[in-house]
């Protein structure tokens, strides 16, 4: 199974009155780290877009575990949980990177569209990204 790894540090404007970690934040940074994935598989979603097949979201799952604070640098590690034929399923581990602390986890679902959003098969409409994605399990 292909993992991938996403860095980045906690700024002052994704923190909340009490100094900790917007909640919010963290679908942002699963959106960052399932677009370093997908590119690190080989194809930008910039040009899976342009090749006219959209991913959008249908489902969100995120666990708290611990917090991070301003300026804690994290590490996110992004898998594929599932892939079918229409549906692709990201999981995300966030990790404190100064103490190796697993601190949130989630999953995010997503449904293969066209541009007009209509479900598509992608083995179907785009037989060459579906290549891609078999790779990430073998």
């Amino acid at each position: 199974m292909i993992t991938s790894e996403t860095k980045l540090t906690v700024r002052y404007a994704e923190t909340d009155q009490m100094g900790i970690v917007h909640h919010s934040n963290y679908p942002i940074w699963y959106e960052a780290a399932r677009t370093d994935f997908i590119k690190s598989i080989g194809m930008p979603y910039s040009k899976i877009e342009e090749k006219g097949a959209l991913l959008p979201l249908i489902e969100l799952k995120c666990s708290y575990l611990s917090s991070a604070k301003y300026e804690d640098e994290l590490l996110i590690k992004t898998s594929v949980k599932e892939f079918t034929y229409t549906r692709l399923t990201f999981y995300y581990e966030v990790y404190k990177m100064n103490q190796n602390e697993l601190i949130n986890r989630g999953e995010t679902a997503h449904v293969w569209t066209t541009k007009e959003l209509k479900p598509v098969n992608i083995k179907k409409y785009m037989p060459e990204i579906y290549e891609l994605l078999k790779k990430i399990n073998e």
